[in-house]
């Protein structure tokens, strides 16, 4: 058996102390993607005895398992003594730096043994270079060392670390031999065997899957089982369900636990926002406002130690349950339970973020066999855009110029001078401008940069540093997203209505980002209830032509659900009025008089619903027999929790299920949720059996005609796309076919779906009806009624 941990893990797992201290580090994803253009810069420059990013491999063998160190050393400098290089790029002081900091000699330490080891060297040279970055003037720390006492220090780590690989050590045994027993917990509904298959042969080829597959497959189990077996075999190491949605986070976290249930032993953890988790009303992280950050480091890894050894579900309560113990942060302490976890359920974030994603498991040097499990993946084409897009305000330039006036000229001076540059692109903007160059101001922002990371470094305490740590992050992202400029952005400038300007790195084709980020997996499987069509999504999710797609049949009673397409209604701008507003009003009458129940009705739009539900109010609103309730332009948690339950019957009152039940006797009113398509309520919730019976969509979803969009509808246009699908009938039917889905969960559910738009009735939406959508009726208003009624009567 083989324990594998990078270099950097190591002694930064081991050797860390302290507390946590975010004033310590302005931004060290900006500093990590500049220190890499100071490696480079650094490494060209060195001599032909110099060897840059040496990869090296240290095995310590113990009775049961084999200790993998491995890593990937900036230099290696060949001479009579051979020299470690370890480079790092920092905006601090070189004059003032007394020593090498602690973690990042271990790091070179580690290297010179290894070294030392595979060469037989008698005596290593550590040296640490220090660049500075903004002035790129070079310190050096230089040490000597025998081997003999190399392998004391080096052996001393690993003994420490030794608990915990002999922890994992016995795990992994444990794990593989309860996957080897595990069997599919159901008997396999009608293609779930199939779809199980394809995931598995996809991660034995080690490609990416696409996989349409409608409500009721059971998508969640047929890719976790496999995934799990892929495990278990040792084609894999650990396992990232990644989703856009709490509420499916839930759904996988109770897969696992229905696993463990069945004898799987199978470590898991969920990673919650920083935000949410933390146990303090404001995250300052340090020790002056955080008694949690206080002395974190140096309770952790007892904290760790003891989450490990008696439990294997790291929920968020289990988590906030042990930080309290130990008094350590919730959010590193989850964070660090990944490490130690076989699967992590987490946000696309941690995985796709440039600034989020997880670095114990992604930076460079680091190889694992990971599996991507994608879900709800038709998410991930807008999640990829607002990713991988920047924007910077004209504006706030000079609000922050205001705020640091007084405390620093060099920087208040740069933020004015970064405003000026805008003020061309600003005469020349009418609206909207797509723009070729934006050099000059990217020069100027650079230069921001490096005196907003100098003052951040040298001004702990400074009454301002918030304000300008803030819109540090914005510009170090700006920046970021300009290296990667390439054919798949678009650049454009933008008067707002209250005369803000702004310019935007607009990454309309996330594609290039996705694909670069899958490739730190062996399989990535992606999968939806609405990837269609599945080409478009295939081309803008990172997937090549070798990669599987696969479209999974309906096991559900296509008889059980009514599909009707309103023929004499629609959302046209051209036709909104009054009389449309009583039109729709007039259907969603006809339908739900038929069968009392719960019934959700999707529009495009606010407005569009005010105006709907104010014409069923005059008109038709029975108090007597129904009541309508209205998702709200902004809802709390609790507000969206209370909207939900009145659907699931009032579920989870403090009186319980007596009260349900009395509520289920005397039910004689219609419930009638107003709803904005591909809103909160569109998609991602489950509402079972008589939760819900109906769901009335009115239009056909089109986003709302803005800069942007028509953006992409030019860029799609002009790659030989049709631009229009792209920018707005593609995304629209896909939250069409997302409200949609809200009916049918279970065998068990019978329900109607009622497309309220003349345009569903056009070739260009019924070619992305699903498959089990082949067989609807044509209703009018006065029609309508007799054919619910119809359908009713079959199943009641």
């Amino acid at each position: 058996m083989e324990i594998r941990i990078s270099v950097r893990n190591l002694v930064e797992f081991i050797l860390r102390s302290g507390s946590i201290d975010n004033r310590k580090k302005a931004a060290p994803d900006n500093a990590m993607a500049e220190g890499g253009r100071i490696h480079r810069m650094i490494q060209r420059r060195m001599g032909s005895e110099y060897q840059a990013e040496v990869v090296m491999r240290y095995v310590w063998n113990t009775p049961s398992y084999d200790l993998i160190v491995e890593g990937r050393a900036d230099g290696v400098i060949n001479g009579e003594t051979v020299t470690i290089d370890e480079i790092k790029g920092t905006y601090r002081d070189l004059e003032k730096m007394k020593g090498p900091v602690d973690v990042h000699l271990a790091q070179a330490k580690c290297y010179a043994f290894m070294y030392a080891a595979d060469h037989d060297s008698a005596q290593m040279k550590v040296r640490m270079t220090y660049c500075n970055m903004e002035t790129e003037e070079l310190r050096y720390f230089v040490s000597t060392h025998s081997r003999a006492e190399l392998e004391e220090w080096f052996i001393g780590i690993l003994e420490e670390y030794k608990k915990w690989a002999d922890f994992s050590s016995q795990w992994q045994e444990a794990r593989t031999a309860s996957i080897r027993q595990l069997a599919f917990p159901f008997p396999y509904r009608e293609g779930q065997k199939e779809l199980a298959t394809y995931v598995y042969q996809s991660i034995v080829h080690k490609r990416k899957l696409f996989i349409e597959a409608p409500t009721g497959v059971g998508k969640t189990l047929s890719t976790v089982f496999p995934a799990v077996k892929a495990l278990g075999e040792g084609k894999a190491e650990r396992i990232f369900y990644l989703t856009a949605k709490t509420i499916t986070r839930t759904v996988a976290d109770n897969t696992f636990q229905l696993l463990r249930d069945k004898g799987l032993r199978f470590k898991t953890v969920i990673l919650t926002a920083k935000e949410k988790i933390c146990f303090m009303e404001e995250t300052e992280c340090n020790p002056g406002a955080c008694p949690y950050a206080d002395g974190h480091y140096d309770r952790i890894n007892e904290a760790i130690y003891d989450l490990l050894t008696h439990e294997d579900h790291y929920n968020r309560e289990m988590v906030e349950t042990y930080a309290r113990k130990y008094k350590v942060c919730p959010f590193e302490m989850s964070l660090d339970m990944s490490l130690f976890s076989d699967g992590i359920i987490c946000d696309y974030n941690y995985v796709f973020d440039p600034h989020v994603y997880l670095k114990r498991f992604f930076s460079d040097g680091v190889q694992g066999q990971y599996l991507f499990l994608i879900d709800e993946a038709h998410n991930l084409v807008e999640r990829g855009r607002e990713m991988y897009s920047a924007v910077l305000v004209k504006e706030d330039f000079l609000a922050l110029k205001k705020i640091v006036k007084e405390y620093d000229s060099k920087m208040e001076h740069q933020l004015d001078k970064c405003s000026r540059e805008l003020l061309p692109l600003k005469r020349e903007c009418e609206g909207c401008q797509v723009v070729s160059s934006i050099d000059s101001f990217v020069l100027a922002v650079e230069r921001l940069s490096e005196t907003m990371e100098k003052y951040l470094e040298d001004h702990d305490e400074s009454p301002v540093r918030e304000d300008v740590l803030d819109f540090y992050f914005e510009v170090s992202h700006f920046l970021e997203m300009y290296d990667r400029l390439d054919d798949n952005y678009v650049i454009y400038t933008e008067l707002e209505e209250d005369d803000s300007f702004l310019v935007k790195l607009f990454c309309v084709n996330p594609s290039v980002n996705l694909k670069e980020c899958m490739e730190r997996a062996r399989s990535t499987i992606l999968f939806s209830a609405t990837l269609l069509p599945i080409q478009y999504y295939k081309s803008l999710l990172g997937g090549n032509k070798e990669d599987y797609e696969v479209y999974a049949q309906s096991t559900f009673n296509p008889k059980k659900k009514a599909l009707y397409i309103g023929s004499d209604v629609t959302s046209k701008y051209t036709r909104r009025s009054k009389t449309e507003y009583i039109n729709i009003a007039t259907y969603l009458h006809e339908i739900t008089k038929m069968r009392y129940g719960n019934y959700l009705i999707f529009f495009p739009s606010h407005s569009f619903l005010q105006n709907v539900y104010e014409a069923y109010e005059e008109y038709f609103l029975d108090e007597e027999k129904e009541e309508c309730i209205i998702q709200e332009d902004i809802m709390s948690e609790e507000d969206r929790e209370q909207f939900l339950g009145r659907f699931e019957g009032n579920r989870g009152c403090e009186l319980g299920d007596m009260i349900h039940m009395e509520i289920e006797e005397e039910q004689e009113k219609s419930l009638l949720g107003f709803c904005v398509m591909g809103g909160i309520f569109s998609e991602g919730i489950d509402l079972k059996n008589d939760s819900l019976i109906g769901a009335i969509i009115v239009g056909t979803g089109l986003p709302q005609v803005c800069n942007e969009r028509e953006i992409l509808k030019s860029y799609f246009d002009a790659m030989g796309k049709n631009g229009f699908d792209y920018a707005y009938r593609y995304p629209g039917m896909n939250k069409v076919l997302q409200a949609a889905g809200r009916v049918i969960r279970t065998a068990e559910d019978v329900g109607i779906v009622a497309l309220l738009d003349d345009r569903f009735l056009g070739g260009a939406y019924q070619r992305l009806f699903p498959r089990e959508w082949d067989t609807y009726e044509v209703v009018t208003a006065d029609q309508v009624a007799r054919r619910v009624e119809r359908f009713w009567d079959e199943w009641l």
